[in-house]
């Protein structure tokens, strides 16, 4: 009786196993995977629509007007229309200067509200009276933040954006 046992017992464990392994032979897991192409903006447009990209990539393409001196790691990209700052982690190479690229970066938003402004406006003071600026630049400095407030006041808003890319990536158009 116990051998019958045994024999029936490690028949339903071989049974067992390959169903499992017949199943999973037989079963098939699609996968589709999803193409999502980068937006591409024009510069003209790119004040108005970069805050709907806001921490997502886009594409803009224009000619490298300048490239920063000082560390050479931000580049301005212009067109007739409009113009855009890009951020790198890396230099860019100074002979990008006049060529006509493509840039794929990620938008970037600076937002300039009242807690922004007062900030500044204390670094200002601050800078001032430990003579690191003098009168005419803590004036500067002052006058710029009031036009900040003017602006969003006129504009009927708590706050200005400033958009920028972070670089990913770009490609010259020949």
């Amino acid at each position: 009786m116990k051998k019958i046992l045994v024999l029936i017992t490690i028949s339903l464990c071989m049974f067992s196993c390959k169903t499992d392994t017949k199943k999973e032979e037989n079963s098939v897991k699609l996968e589709t995977a999803e193409i999502v192409e980068t937006p591409i903006i024009t510069l003209g447009e790119f004040d108005t629509k970069a805050g709907d990209f806001v921490s997502k990539e886009i594409k803009v393409q224009g000619i490298v007007d300048h490239v920063c001196k000082h560390g050479g790691k931000k580049i301005l990209l212009v067109t007739d229309d409009g113009d855009a700052h890009i951020f790198s982690e890396e230099r860019f190479d100074e002979a990008l200067m006049g060529s006509e690229i493509t840039v794929t970066g990620v938008v970037l938003e600076e937002r300039i509200d009242e807690a922004y402004l007062l900030k500044m406006e204390e670094d200002n003071i601050k800078s001032h009276s430990e003579g690191k600026s003098n009168e005419e630049q803590f004036n500067s400095k002052k006058k710029h933040l009031q036009q900040y407030r003017d602006q969003m006041k006129a504009d009927s808003t708590d706050h200005i954006s400033n958009y920028s890319l972070q670089y990913v990536s770009h490609t010259t158009i020949e």
